[in-house]
């Protein structure tokens, strides 16, 4: 396996939607999903999209460890891929996720997200899944679809006094 680099702010392939994965099987796709996981491990992240690694593919490795999971609706969860992702918002209800970024290292911030998604897409065998997410789920499919579009979580933020630098929540608490 290879670690691959990771794009950072301003990069044009993390500013403009991801084209489809045509052949989920293919050797490339397999060895970019493996290449990804390596990646998303040595980094510390728990999730990966690939236009974050310079492929504009819709595609994104995550996983929900266990000192995330929010409990028994949102259980830890292996790594896994999800290819071609839909998500679809269930109702209005928004919750606040403090959320950091691989493409964005040393920063983080509050971000509204929906609480309950639907998703749907195949994994890394070609499988069709889908699911209802909640929790810490919820906001990481969030995270990496937007990375699909475009869209990093910056630009969702509604108060950026909420935003800073990872030392600096370390040692004052999140910014008010």
């Amino acid at each position: 396996m290879t670690l691959l680099k990771i794009a950072r702010m301003g990069h044009p392939v993390l500013l403009r939607p991801a084209d489809p994965v045509a052949l989920p099987l293919s050797p490339d796709i397999q060895t970019l999903i493996d290449d990804m996981i390596e990646t998303m491990d040595d980094a510390g992240g728990v999730g990966l999209a690939a236009p974050q690694v310079h492929v504009s593919k819709r595609l994104f490795v995550y996983f929900v460890p266990p000192s995330r999971s929010t409990g028994p609706e949102d259980p830890p969860r292996p790594v896994d891929a999800l290819i071609n992702p839909v998500l679809t918002p269930v109702g209005d209800a928004m919750v606040d996720c403090t959320e950091g970024c691989l493409s964005i290292p040393g920063l983080r911030g509050v971000v509204p997200r929906f609480a309950q998604v639907r998703y749907a897409g195949l994994d890394r065998s070609g499988t069709p899944v889908e699911g209802l997410a909640t929790g810490f789920l919820a906001n990481v499919l969030q995270h990496e679809y937007d990375h699909l579009d475009g869209i990093l979580y910056p630009t969702r933020m509604t108060d950026h006094r909420r935003f800073g630098f990872n030392e600096e929540w370390l040692r004052h608490g999140e910014p008010s």
